[in-house]
């Protein structure tokens, strides 16, 4: 359950910009101003070792070891441990990239070594990109439910309540975990917002229909559906109530066949997680879904809704939001996704350049022996001694002065 767990609210985030910007960094010159810093760990994302560990190394038992600083990114830091989980972590990314690249055994070692070696640019681009949300005052808090609830449907439990249950049974801190999504969602937030819209905005419509025509097929999709949620919960509910309940439930339902948008009806009285978000669910294919469930909405057309389900935890209602039949998918379905794919490739030097604009406008520090491999050139060296200094984690770091000055191409 915990690698399931973990792995899909991963998924579910994006995939940061390690994979976008790979290989643009390694003959950049590595510039950096070292030192050995103070202050308390961050949680800036996946985490790792130096030298690059061997596949399947463990890491000291936690809290048993003295972490030593590794880098400053303005008031965070980041540690060896954070790195040494970060290095670990390329491995599975590495594998599973080279997966679906049917690499060779020398490729796929090739790969994780130059993930490893990126590990730290890559920690410190998130830190950069996590504080530029926070200048920017976004909010992810939204899309952080569904996804939650996405995952809590995926594996079948009745509530949120259960999915933190269930990643606290594995020795898992629920708000670790979440706080490590919405870092994820923040970072693709401003990504999306700073570089890939800009790009976006000049793909044309002939070089989409250009890029559909080579790539069609890829544009192959299993059958999926896009649903919608009304819960009327039955959590502490006498069983007196239970009949009331249930008419509750199916006079919401008449409702929405009566004209009603089943959007606001969840808004204003489903008593799910994601009633907030008008009970939007997301895409699931075949085979993410509870069975009795799936049998029942793969059956629906765009729109239509079950019957009212009993739920292990109350009077259910679900509509198909839209629907996609199996098959290659006409460009019309597919149009933002080959916008984002042009982008996408348009977009790779362009992310490093914004990258290293948020470097060159922050308090960016690494210890000396650490290899930042995205060393922004033309910043001079200062080297300090740091033999005197407390390789340990202190709990009252100092905060620098942060530069709020942001150029975008």
């Amino acid at each position: 359950m915990k690698v399931q767990l973990l792995a899909a609210g991963l998924a579910l985030t994006c995939s940061f910009v390690a994979g976008q910007t790979r290989g643009q960094s390694q003959t950049q010159s590595q510039t950096q101003t070292q030192t050995q810093g103070r202050g308390a760990a961050p949680t800036t994302g996946q985490s790792n070792p130096t030298p690059p560990p061997a596949a399947g190394a463990a890491l000291p038992a936690h809290g048993k070891t003295m972490e030593e600083i590794v880098a400053r990114v303005n008031n965070e830091i980041i540690t060896s441990v954070d790195l040494a989980r970060a290095q670990l972590a390329s491995v599975d990314d590495a594998k599973q990239d080279c997966t679906s690249r049917k690499c060779t055994p020398e490729q796929l070692q090739q790969l994780i070594a130059e993930m490893q070696r990126d590990a730290l640019r890559n920690l410190i681009d998130q830190a950069l990109l996590v504080q530029r949300a926070k200048d920017m005052n976004l909010s992810v808090e939204t899309d952080l439910i569904k996804q939650l609830d996405q995952i809590r449907i995926e594996h079948n439990l009745a509530s949120l309540e259960d999915l933190e249950k269930a990643i606290a049974a594995e020795g898992e801190s629920y708000d670790d975990y979440k706080d490590n999504m919405r870092k994820h969602l923040l970072m693709t937030e401003v990504i999306n917002r700073e570089v890939y819209s800009r790009v976006g905005e000049s793909v044309d419509q002939a070089q989409i229909k250009k890029y559909y025509d080579e790539h069609q097929n890829e544009f192959q999709s299993p059958e999926v559906v896009y649903l919608r949620e009304i819960l009327v919960t039955t959590d502490g509910k006498p069983q007196t109530e239970l009949a009331a309940l249930e008419k509750k439930a199916n006079d919401l339902r008449e409702r929405v066949l009566n004209g009603e948008d089943f959007g606001d009806l969840a808004r204003h009285f489903s008593d799910g997680s994601t009633a907030k978000q008008g009970g939007e669910l997301g895409k699931f294919e075949r085979g993410a879904l509870n069975k009795a469930i799936e049998d029942q909405v793969f059956k629906l057309d765009r729109k239509e809704m079950t019957p009212v389900i009993h739920a292990q935890n109350g009077f259910l209602i679900i509509q198909v939001v839209q629907r996609f039949d199996a098959g290659i998918q006409p460009l019309e379905k597919v149009l933002n996704e080959v916008r984002g794919r042009i982008a996408s490739k348009l977009a790779e030097p362009k992310l490093r350049e914004y990258l290293n604009t948020l470097r060159k406008d922050s308090f960016v520090e690494v210890h000396a022996g650490y290899t930042d491999t995205a060393g922004v050139a033309g910043e001079s060296i200062t080297e300090i001694n740091t033999a005197a200094m407390d390789q340990t984690v202190s709990k009252n770091p100092k905060t620098p002065k942060r530069h709020k000055r942001f150029i975008l191409f």
